[in-house]
């Protein structure tokens, strides 16, 4: 086990940045949006989901008039700032899927993996240069408990057509060797990586090539309903626009009624300096595979494109009255259990630095994965709690709020999914008591070979429960 000096020590020299960002390639904000204004659709949100709903959008109906509105520059928050997994599932995982729509995981998952085929085909068509790799990922075990958790999933996959293969402990370190590694789940098809900021300023330029008017640093003040159109109020204008798609992420909606339905969550990351030719040997992992551990506070890590290695997941932290601050994106105490925790996984590379530290804001929803919903006679669409999952099913979600904007009949519409509401989040107290009550025995499962208690129990049966 590495020593405290040592793990603190690889910390002293990070820069409290998030690594995609950290980019000269990031382009200038556009200007802020000042004066009246009209358009077909405005777009809230500069993230993922609101610059792929701009872009579909124009790919559908290329006369559409477009704005997008973002209150600081496209891809700044969560787009910017996560481990840049882009899955297939649309369900936060088959598991949670399964678990809440049995009868419609079959098309979830086939709709998922077009989505991933067609994320790729935009990727190429426009030129985004986002380092887009299909790996696969391993979900490994780390003990006893979490690989017969694993062979049980693989059977239950196996059984719908989905291609996964359990490994054993010599297998799966024969592709990345970490001595805490009993075995894992293969999936080969349905994970691809990205540099995630580069994904968001390249899904930026290609909205701009296509005529979709961008204003940034142009927060959303609120929202007027007409009988025909709605008025979208910034700080020195406003947009009158038949059409509105929310695709505001954690921060609060200017549709108020949704805000009960999302809470904030803060995950954070390192990322260590570019592994030498030596490292890497070290480890193996020639096939550059997503990893994600099996425990119920689990990691997520990947290599990028210069073979750095992004380590991240662990703590989700919740603020009371869902706090949303700047400085919530930092958490020295998280960073050196995460660092601690990156040398126990591999030791062989005692001595490297990271050089970035950084966190994001997580929109979570109660079932764990996108929902949606519309308001003013079907005029405004948006879609929210993605829940640290969403990179891939934001261009689902996307395609969803268009169809409902237009009042389509589609294969997308017609999903349990799309039409049910997660449960509201209760208020506070009881919202920040239920979190950390839910935090501290998901944390005691891990150390009690995953056996859930009482409390856990209960939210399982309520479908609250979060089974990736």
């Amino acid at each position: 086990m590495t020593s405290t000096t040592t793990h603190l020590r690889a910390l002293a020299d990070a820069a409290p940045t998030p690594l995609w960002l950290d980019d000269p390639a990031a382009p200038a904000p556009a200007p802020a949006l000042t004066g009246a204004a009209t358009a077909d659709l405005v777009v809230v949100g500069g993230g993922y989901t609101g610059l792929w709903t701009a872009l579909r959008a124009k790919e559908r109906e290329p006369a559409r008039d477009v704005v997008l509105l973002e209150a600081r520059t496209c891809g700044w928050a969560a787009s910017g700032r996560n481990g840049g997994f882009v899955a297939s599932s649309l369900t936060h995982g088959f598991l949670n899927g399964h678990d809440r729509w049995p009868d419609e995981i079959r098309t979830l998952e086939r709709l998922g993996v077009d989505n991933l085929d067609a994320i790729g085909a935009a990727v190429d068509t426009y030129g985004i240069d986002c380092a887009f790799e299909r790996t696969g990922e391993l979900d490994v075990a780390t003990q006893p408990w979490q690989l017969d958790d694993l062979r049980a999933r693989a059977e239950l996959e196996t059984s719908y057509g989905n291609d996964v293969t359990v490994l054993d402990a010599d297998a799966t370190r024969a592709r990345v060797d970490s001595p805490t590694y009993l075995g894992a789940l293969w999936e080969p098809h349905g994970t691809a990586l990205v540099e995630p900021a580069r994904l968001a300023w390249g899904l930026r330029r290609a909205c701009l090539d296509l005529g979709v008017r961008i204003h940034e640093n142009t927060p959303v003040q609120g929202l007027t309903a007409g009988e025909h159109t709605s008025d979208v109020r910034t700080p020195y204008g406003r947009v009158t626009a038949r059409h509105i798609a929310l695709a505001t992420n954690a921060f609060p909606s200017p549709l108020r009624r949704v805000r009960a339905y999302v809470i904030p969550v803060y995950d954070y990351c390192l990322a260590t300096e570019p592994l030498t030719d030596a490292q890497r040997e070290a480890i193996g992992w020639h096939g550059r595979e997503g990893i994600a551990d099996s425990a119920n506070q689990f990691h997520y890590y990947r290599l990028t494109h210069d073979n750095r290695i992004v380590w991240g997941g662990y703590d989700t932290i919740y603020h009371y009255a869902n706090g949303l601050r700047d400085e919530l994106n930092h958490r020295p105490r998280t960073y050196a259990t995460l660092a601690r925790q990156f040398f126990e996984t591999f030791p062989q590379l005692e001595g490297i630095r990271f050089t970035h530290t950084w966190g994001g804001v997580i929109d979570t929803s109660t079932r764990f994965c996108v929902f949606f919903g519309s308001a003013h006679g079907k005029r405004l669409s948006y879609a929210a709690g993605f829940t640290g999952l969403g990179v891939g099913a934001t261009r689902f979600a996307a395609d969803t709020m268009l169809d409902l904007l237009h009042g389509d009949d589609t294969e997308r519409t017609r999903l349990r999914m799309v039409r049910d509401k997660p449960l509201p989040f209760p208020p506070e107290p009881v919202r920040w008591t239920g979190i950390q009550l839910t935090r501290r025995s998901l944390d005691r499962a891990d150390r009690t070979d995953g056996r859930r208690n009482l409390w856990l129990r209960t939210l399982d049966k309520c479908g609250l429960g979060f089974n990736v």
